[in-house]
């Protein structure tokens, strides 16, 4: 048991980390509801990816032949795997673009056409489709982690429950700074960016996105704190 213990943690920590993308594209797509549906929305959009890991565990053995290549084109081979992250990389480009057109055209623009707003339903579909490709890429990565199953059945549930308790904060954090939230869309990017060279054999580190997004979320702080000096007499 102690010896698990190590992975263990490790893999929650890992699994934390690759559901930041999920809480922050949740969070987004929650702005467009009503605020008595947006924790709805969290809820089960978190839920549903919990329960999508814990099934793609049962069907591991199915998950690992993903890997395996499908057909080539010229010397690109293509995997289960890799037309999975495409898919998921040019939907995530498609929404972040689009969204980063709305916040910044549309929202500032009161002549600009008004997209028709969107439903629970439709946002929670939106989700289950990120949640799959990002399931898929987090499964195989705890596959080349540990072994023993029970240790990736434990670190999903844990990281998911740590995932729904930072939710609420993050969310309600980029609601009230649109300029975190345009950070927020640009992170979102890259990642689509990222999912589309994996799917394509070109593996982008993920450490270099999640450096680059902390190296800008720590320049917008200090955007943020100078305006607020300068805007409040009593301040520093």
């Amino acid at each position: 048991m102690a010896e698990a213990l190590i992975p263990l943690l490790s893999l929650i920590v890992l699994e934390v980390i690759l559901g930041i993308d999920n809480i922050i594209f949740i969070s987004i797509l929650a702005d467009r509801l009503p605020d008595q549906q947006r924790k709805k929305l969290k809820f089960w959009g978190l839920t549903l990816a919990m329960l999508m890991r814990l099934l793609l565990l049962a069907f591991i053995a199915w998950i690992l032949k993903l890997d395996t290549t499908l057909f080539s084109i010229g010397t690109t081979a293509f995997t289960g795997k890799g037309l999975i992250l495409l898919t998921g990389g040019l939907f995530l480009l498609y929404k972040s673009t689009k969204e980063i057109y709305y916040q910044t055209e549309v929202a500032a623009n009161p002549m600009a056409s008004i997209p028709v707003k969107a439903t629970f339903v439709q946002l929670l579909g939106e989700i289950v489709v990120l949640d799959l490709v990002f399931s898929v890429d987090s499964i195989i990565t705890a596959v080349g982690m540990v072994q023993e199953l029970w240790v990736m059945y434990a670190a999903v549930i844990t990281a998911v429950a740590i995932m729904m308790i930072a939710a609420g904060p993050i969310s309600d954090f980029i609601r009230r700074h649109p300029s975190f939230k345009i950070l927020a869309l640009c992170f979102l990017l890259m990642i689509g960016v990222a999912l589309l060279a994996d799917g394509l054999g070109f593996h982008i580190p993920k450490e270099y996105i999640y450096f680059s997004l902390a190296f800008a979320l720590i320049v917008d702080v200090i955007q943020l704190k100078t305006i607020s000096k300068k805007t409040d007499p009593t301040a520093g």
